[in-house]
């Protein structure tokens, strides 16, 4: 498992870091921050302590086949979730965290062709999303890609994917771009970077579908 660097945090004229201490150094380290802020009324805060997560940058790419107006999803176990009272499966876009100083758009074809074999030929930027405000610094950077949806079978599972290697059990399924978006206001998936991709889609599809269906 590989340790990815963490870069400082950056200076700003409204905030005075009075102490840093890295209390857990794994794979996303863990940082304990004392600090000051400008409050709204212009003086400075008393001194406050927050734990933070290092997660860094990362990226998700929603994949969308005009031709059949379908989202190829995966699904995938998330321990977190479970800890969360909740269906530890989730429904999920392919997504990744960035190597250090890698492009978040080769992140993400390399995370497609890990997690589902897979590559976009046309794609166009979402928006950037702070995942969890307040404990983490991951920042995942959102897109839609152009792709060809696989065949599937009947419950529209379209086969299997993940790096071996990090025992990752990923399943590839393909939903009709309806079903999703239905399914997202209903409040079936409780991933929330597939909920706003499919927020998105539900805006943009009928524009992304006349600029995508030539090639």
């Amino acid at each position: 498992m590989s340790h990815r660097s963490t870069p400082p945090i950056p200076s700003h004229p409204d905030v005075v870091i009075e102490s840093e201490q890295r209390v857990w150094s794994g794979r996303f380290p863990l940082d304990v921050v004392k600090f000051r802020h400008r409050r709204f009324d212009g003086a400075m805060s008393g001194t406050r302590t927050w734990e933070t997560w290092r997660r860094g940058q990362a990226a998700a790419l929603l994949p969308y086949d005009p031709v059949t107006d379908s989202v190829v999803l995966i699904e995938q176990f998330r321990f977190p979730a479970l800890a969360a009272g909740l269906d530890p499966t989730l429904v999920e876009l392919p997504a990744g965290l960035c190597e250090d100083n890698e492009d978040p758009a080769e992140t993400i074809r390399r995370e497609m062709r890990e997690e589902m074999n897979m590559d976009a030929d046309r794609v166009e930027r979402i928006g950037g999303f702070l995942l969890t405000p307040g404990g983490a610094d991951e920042f995942c950077h959102l897109y839609v890609g152009r792709v060809t949806a696989p065949p599937a079978d009947g419950e529209g599972i379209a086969g299997h994917g993940g790096e071996l290697s990090e025992n990752e059990d990923i399943r590839v399924r393909v939903w009709s771009a309806t079903d999703a978006i239905e399914s997202t206001f209903a409040g079936y998936f409780t991933n929330s970077v597939t909920a706003i991709a499919l927020f998105w889609l539900a805006s943009k599809r009928d524009r992304l579908r006349q600029q995508w269906m030539t090639p």
